[in-house]
């Protein structure tokens, strides 16, 4: 390889990592062809770190002058729950495009309280034209769906509570 090429192929690199983060993307994969039997394949990607959940502590009670006795803390407020972080979450395995039918107009193939067996379909995950369906990983009850139709998803994002 050239000294010319490579320093064009750091070049693509750097853009396409400037351009990831630019977009607030988390993958990108490009291929380049130069000749018959030469081209790069670059695949940047980046990991979002899940959000930290802060708890806000109430600052401790202050004793009454005339009411002697020990300090007492007050009730922290209840953080909302992260539903990645539930256990009976159903996560999306790649990047992509909602759909909770089959076709539109089709039934939807879950619903809040209906009762799945392993393997059913949940939703539909479209990426790069690929309808992929998503199989329930256990038998359960739909407690909560997450995403509405025609939603775009990333890799991990949580899409139904299945328990």
């Amino acid at each position: 390889m050239s000294k010319e090429k490579h320093d064009a192929d750091v070049a693509f690199i750097k853009a396409l990592a400037e351009l990831l983060r630019e977009n607030d993307l988390t993958e990108l994969q490009v291929k380049r062809d130069y000749a018959e039997d030469d081209s790069l394949n670059v695949r940047v990607s980046r990991h979002h770190p899940a959000p930290v959940q802060h708890k806000q502590v109430a600052p401790m009670a202050q004793p009454q002058a005339h009411a002697p006795g020990p300090r007492t803390e007050a009730a922290a407020p209840e953080a909302p729950e992260d539903p990645a972080a539930h256990p009976g979450a159903v996560t999306s395995p790649m990047v992509g495009t909602v759909y909770m039918q089959a076709e539109p107009g089709a039934p939807a193939f879950i619903s809040v309280g209906q009762s799945v067996k392993e393997g059913d379909t949940l939703l539909i995950v479209e990426a790069m034209k690929t309808m992929n369906h998503i199989p329930a990983p256990r038998a359960g009850t739909i407690k909560r769906i997450l995403v509405e139709d025609g939603a775009p998803v990333e890799y991990g994002a949580p899409l139904v509570i299945l328990e």
